[in-house]
């Protein structure tokens, strides 16, 4: 109990400032939807003629942008992108933070097995990521409400939408700590976590653009949960949802079986 809160005490003030930054984004985006339908010209008009390429890679996709619940499947990815990234950086780093630190030596005499400590720093993690889900579902109810003059309906996929992210968020925060276990330079593992998150979300893309390599949608995390399948084609799907939760089981079983074996640099 000790180790878990110290450890949501060492990353309070990040949690604070990506909470803050997440804030902004929700606010900024709506902000943005206001202006596009105050100034009498749809939003659809505007990115009509844009290359299918440049369509990809900023999230337009064939919904109906003009409407809340279209233009919030496309905020939804850019706040996706950040809570992954936040939860890759966190499960990385609070793994691999003694031995960059120097304080291995310190913690690791302690009357407390590897498998006790790593359990307190990943459930500190997990608890991160969970305040940070909350703090951006709260921010989405709020400000999405506020500018739905339309009163459509978005609740629902807002909530579906962010079960979703939650999983993602488990899914890359584990990824990061078992590269950290794993790594021989724990330095490294928050830069290489972050890098296989954004090669699988280049691979996302990619598939937006050639329908051929469609099937590669199971080898990148972004392509399970997407907000235009979530929202309008059915919700989260099964299939994903069970990948999902095998891949973080057997995540989990690198994590404490590597660190459990691993040469501490103190």
């Amino acid at each position: 109990m000790n180790i878990f809160l110290k450890e949501l005490k060492s990353y309070r003030k990040s949690l604070i400032f990506w909470s803050i930054g997440v804030f902004l984004m929700v606010a900024s985006g709506m902000a943005k939807y206001e202006a596009y339908s105050s100034s009498g010209q749809s939003i659809n008009d505007l990115i009509a003629d844009l290359p299918k390429s440049m369509k990809a890679v900023m999230g337009f996709g064939v919904v109906d942008l003009s409407k809340i619940s279209g233009y919030y499947s496309l905020l939804y990815i850019y706040l996706l992108l950040m809570a992954t990234i936040h939860a890759a950086m966190l499960g990385a780093s609070i793994i691999a933070k003694e031995e960059r630190d120097k304080t291995a030596e310190f913690l690791f005499v302690k009357p407390v097995s590897r498998n006790t400590i790593i359990s307190a720093k990943l459930l500190a993690a997990f608890t991160n990521i969970v305040i940070f889900n909350l703090v951006t579902w709260g921010s989405l109810i709020i400000l999405v409400g506020k500018y739905n003059s339309a009163g459509e309906a978005v609740n629902g996929d807002i909530a579906l939408t962010m079960v979703g992210m939650f999983i993602l968020q488990v899914l890359f925060m584990v990824i990061g700590s078992a590269l950290a276990a794993v790594k021989k330079k724990p330095k490294t593992a928050p830069s290489l976590a972050t890098g296989v998150l954004l090669l699988t979300y280049m691979l996302s893309i990619a598939i937006d653009l050639n329908e051929n390599i469609e099937g590669m949608k199971y080898f990148t995390p972004f392509k399970y949960f997407d907000a235009k399948n979530v929202m309008f084609a059915g919700g989260l799907e099964a299939i994903f949802i069970v990948i999902s939760v095998i891949i973080i089981a057997a995540l989990l079983v690198v994590t404490f079986t590597f660190y459990k074996k691993k040469d501490l640099n103190a």
